[in-house]
């Protein structure tokens, strides 16, 4: 079990960046995925990041190239780095940590990118 904290949301101009954090209860080194998804309101959540325990990592068509999933195992900290922001990235992030098959969310942050 875990529980998550995601912080580094808010508003930023088209063409911005951001960067999110999300700080875990406990060791994440053998978390087996740490991931980041977002959601619109009335829509379903998407997988936008993920990173393995073994470092892999894979991107939502979406923001591949743009954004960038990291983690500091000493921090117990995952980290989205979003650049290059555009108003369809608006939505609330979620962190979310698969362990034993199990899915474990955040409360959310929500990112809004308007001029």
């Amino acid at each position: 079990q875990v529980q998550l904290a995601e912080s580094g949301g808010g508003l930023v101009q088209p063409g911005g960046s951001l960067r999110l954090s999300c700080a875990a209860s406990r060791n994440i080194s053998s978390i087996n995925s740490m991931n980041w998804y977002r959601q619109v309101v009335g829509k379903q959540g998407v997988l936008v990041a993920r990173i393995t325990s073994g470092g892999a990592t894979m991107y939502a068509d979406s923001v591949k190239g743009r954004f960038t999933i990291s983690r500091d195992n000493a921090k117990n900290t995952v980290y989205l780095q979003m650049n290059r922001l555009s108003p369809e990235d608006t939505a609330v992030y979620y962190c979310v940590a698969t362990i034993s098959f199990r899915d474990y969310w955040g409360q959310g942050t929500q990112v809004t990118v308007s001029s």
